[in-house]
C-alpha cells in the first residue's frame, strides 16, 4: 500500500515546517519507505503499518493543536511493494516514448 498524507495543526501559524519536521522524524523512525514532497509525505508498507503510522502522527499533532486536519490518499494494489519509485519511473518512460 502507498499512502500520501498531510497533517496540518490549526495553530494560527502561517508556517508549519517545524511541525512537519517533527512528523518526518516519526516517519523516518517507522522504517517505512517514504518520500517527503512539497505537499505531503508518501509512505509505503503493509496496511496496518501505514495506517498505524498516520494515526500516530495525527495524534502527535493533537498535542500541538486541539484541531488537526489530516488528508490521506491511498493506492492499494494488492501485495505489490516497492512501487513509490516504479510508479514515477513508469510515467517518465512512457513520456519518453511519446
Amino acid at each position: 500500500m502507498i499512502a500520501e498524507f498531510s497533517i496540518v495543526p490549526m495553530t494560527g501559524e502561517e508556517s508549519i515546517s517545524t511541525h512537519v519536521a517533527r512528523i518526518l522524524k516519526m516517519v523516518e523512525a517507522s522504517g517505512l519507505d517514504h518520500r517527503l514532497t512539497a505537499m505531503g509525505t508518501i509512505v509505503e508498507g503493509e496496511p496496518e503499518a501505514v495506517f498505524g503510522l498516520i494515526l500516530t502522527c495525527h495524534m502527535e499533532m493533537k498535542q500541538v493543536a486541539n484541531r488537526v486536519l489530516t488528508r490521506i490518499s491511498i493506492d492499494d494494489r494488492g501485495d505489490e511493494m516497492n512501487r513509490i519509485d516504479r510508479k514515477t519511473q513508469s510515467v517518465l518512460e512512457k513520456r519518453n516514448d511519446q
